[in-house]
Order: C-alpha cells, then structure tokens, then sequence
C-alpha cells in the first residue's frame, strides 16, 4: 500500500518538483515525490488527470517558484517590480534576487537542512554580515559580503553540526567557505545556470506582466 503523504510532500507531488520543505529528506530515497506512485482511494487509478488550461501552467510554475523560495505573494510582487526596473532579462533577473536571499544562502552552505531552519537561524540573531548582527531572511547578499554565525558557543556549534551533515553538498562558484565553513565570502552574484531551481521563468514572466 502507498505511503501517507505529509502536506510539505503533497506540495512537492502538486508541483512536481523537490521544494526541499522537509530539508535533507528530500535528498533521499524517503523522498515523497518518488515514493508514491498512486493517489489515495480504491479508484485512484480510476480517476481522470485534468489537463491544465494555459494559465494553469503559467500559475503552477509561479506558485512553484514561491514554495520553492518560501515567499508570500506580497514579497513576490515586490521581487518582481524590482526585477523589471533591472537591466536585462526580468525572468532572470527575477531568478537571481530570489537566489541571493539569505535565507536561500544559507541553505546552500549547509548551515540548516531546509530554507524554513536557515530563517529561523537568522530570525533568532544566530548571523552576522560583515560585522553585524542581521535578522532579516530577505536581506539580498552582494559581493564583498562576509557572513558568519555570532561568536557564541550555542551558534557555533549549531552551524557545525548542520555543516557536517552537509559535507556532501556542492558549493556555488559564487560563494566561497573559510575556516571549516564558518566564514563566508560572497565572491559574485549568481548566473542564471547557478539558480538552485529548474524553471520555466519566460511563464512567470508572461502571467505577472498581465
């Protein structure tokens, strides 16, 4: 029989894509999206797909860009005005801010096992930028940026815990660890190849500028 799926690995089957909610789980065979293979129900295999209509596709690959990134609607209005206001390409740009959130960073160097834990460092004061204590997640890191945890023994342990875990991961050319990961350097911004998720940004594009 098919494995309950939690809310979090529902998400992921709608959007038919790993939104990382449940952290490294969603890095291993447990994963939910490849574990069931049926829906709920004695029918199930009964049941007809719906094919979506042209804005059903335009819509899922947004809401699969917010999930992924965990913006609300609101801040993911505002990351799109400002991606327009951009030279260049808004879709990409568009990619790019979301990419250099802090909460997004610091996932990406393994210092929480989702983006949800990494927000919750930030929020709780566990992180300083180039000196200075930030607890904003949405805090955009730009070059130059040296982010490290607080010099104190419950942050630092915490980060070296997450960072073990993490050995595996692979680093973004734009980012660069120092001091067994505790000190990061933010080289450059990151190339639309670099973004962590696979995506269709020409149809966010396309349904936003409606």
């Amino acid at each position: 029989m098919a494995r309950y799926l939690g809310p979090k690995c529902k998400l992921c089957r709608r959007e038919g894509v790993k939104l990382f909610l449940k952290g490294s789980r969603c890095g291993t065979a447990k994963c939910g999206l490849f574990k069931r293979k049926v829906l709920p129900g004695q029918k199930a295999g009964a049941r007809r797909v719906r094919k979506l209509s042209d804005y059903g596709i335009h819509f899922r690959e947004k809401q699969k860009l917010k999930r992924f990134y965990g913006v609300l609607e609101r801040q993911f209005r505002n990351y799109f005005a400002k991606a327009e206001r951009k030279k260049g390409n808004t879709g990409e740009n568009l990619l790019i801010l979301l990419e250099r959130r802090l909460d997004n960073v610091l996932f990406l160097l393994g210092y929480g096992f989702s983006r949800n834990q990494t927000r919750q460092e930030i929020n709780h004061g566990h992180i300083i930028i180039n000196g200075k204590k930030v607890d904003i997640p949405s805090y955009l890191v730009k070059p130059g940026d040296v982010i490290r945890p607080v010099n104190k023994e419950n942050s630092i342990n915490m980060i070296k815990l997450n960072l073990n875990s993490h050995k595996n991961g692979e680093l973004p050319s734009w980012l660069e660890q120092k001091d067994d990961g505790l000190e990061v350097h933010v080289l450059q911004l990151p190339s639309r190849d670099e973004v962590s998720i696979n995506i269709q940004e020409q149809l966010v594009v396309e349904l936003c500028s409606k």
